[in-house]
C-alpha cells in the first residue's frame, strides 16, 4: 500500500484541500483502477484496508480523503466531506459546486491511468452520492459547471447512498443521444441495507428509479435485510462478483 500527498483545488474562488490518498496496488495483472470514496467524517485509510483484503488481484484501488469543511447537517461543524450536505436524501439541497469539485478531483486521479485499464468509481454513503454524480457527469459529457468530463467510466458502485441532483438528471440525459447512449451502457451497482437509519432504504429505491427513468438501464440493485448504515461481508462478496463480471476480470494473479 502506498500513500499520495494531499492535493488542492479551487472552484468559484473556494479553495479545498484534500487529505491523504491511499493506494492499493494490484497483486496480479493490472486490469482496472477504481477510486473508492469514503463516507461523511471518515478517511481513505479504513476503506483501503478492507479493499486490500478482497479477492480482486487485478484491481488497483485509489482511496482519497475528502477535504475538511463545515457541514450543514452537523450545524456547521467541520469534518471530512466530499460536499456540503443538509439532508442525506434525493430531496435535499444539492451543493453543486462541492459535488463538481469532488467529481473533478476523482476524474483527475484516474486520468493518468494506462489506456488499456478500465476505470471505475465506487463509494459509501456520501461517497456513493459523489460516485453517482460522477456517473451523471460522464454520461452528460461535462460537469454541471460546463467543463468537459475527461475520462471514460466502465463501472460505478454505490453502497448505502443516494442520487444528488435527481430533479435535473432526466433533462440532462434527454439533452443528447450521446448522453443517453453513455447512460444506457454504463454498469451501475446500487446496494442498500433495509434497516439503514442514516440514508433510508426508500432513498436508495428512489435513486434507482430516478436513474432508470433517466436512461441508466444497465443498473443492478441489491438489498440486505437487517443491514444498517455499514457494510457486511455478504455485501462485499456481491461487489466482488459484480465487478468481476462487469469488468471481465480474470481474478488471477498472472
Amino acid at each position: 500500500m502506498s500513500y499520495g500527498s494531499s492535493s488542492s483545488g479551487a472552484r468559484g474562488g473556494r479553495r479545498v484541500e484534500y487529505g491523504r490518498t491511499y493506494v492499493v496496488r494490484p497483486k496480479g495483472r493490472h486490469q482496472a483502477t477504481i477510486v473508492w470514496l469514503h463516507g461523511l467524517g471518515d478517511n481513505g485509510a479504513s476503506w483501503s484496508q478492507l479493499l486490500d483484503s478482497l479477492p480482486l488481484p487485478n484491481i488497483k484501488w485509489i482511496c482519497p480523503t475528502a477535504p475538511t469543511r463545515p457541514v450543514a447537517a452537523f450545524g456547521g461543524f467541520p469534518c471530512t466531506a466530499w460536499f456540503d450536505v443538509e439532508d442525506t436524501s434525493v430531496d435535499g439541497r444539492d451543493d453543486i459546486e462541492g459535488l463538481d469539485a469532488s467529481a473533478a478531483h476523482v476524474a483527475n486521479l484516474l486520468s493518468s491511468e494506462p489506456s488499456d485499464v478500465r476505470l471505475g468509481i465506487g463509494g459509501f454513503s456520501m461517497g456513493a452520492a459523489t460516485a453517482l454524480h460522477s456517473a451523471a457527469c460522464y454520461a452528460h459529457g461535462r460537469f454541471t459547471n460546463g467543463v468537459a468530463y475527461p475520462i471514460t467510466l466502465s463501472a460505478v458502485i454505490g453502497l448505502s447512498g443516494w442520487l444528488p441532483c435527481s430533479r435535473t438528471l432526466k433533462s440532462k440525459m434527454d439533452s443528447s443521444q450521446t448522453a443517453l447512449r453513455r447512460a444506457g451502457a454504463l454498469p451501475i451497482l446500487l446496494s442498500h441495507g433495509k434497516a439503514d437509519e442514516v440514508v433510508t432504504y426508500r432513498n436508495g429505491e428512489r435513486s434507482a428509479d430516478f436513474l432508470r427513468s433517466s436512461g441508466f438501464q444497465y443498473l443492478s440493485t441489491k438489498s440486505y435485510n437487517g443491514l444498517g448504515h455499514y457494510t457486511i461481508p455478504e455485501e462485499m462478496d456481491d461487489v466482488c462478483k459484480w465487478l468481476s463480471s462487469r469488468l471481465g476480470l480474470d481474478r488471477s494473479r498472472g
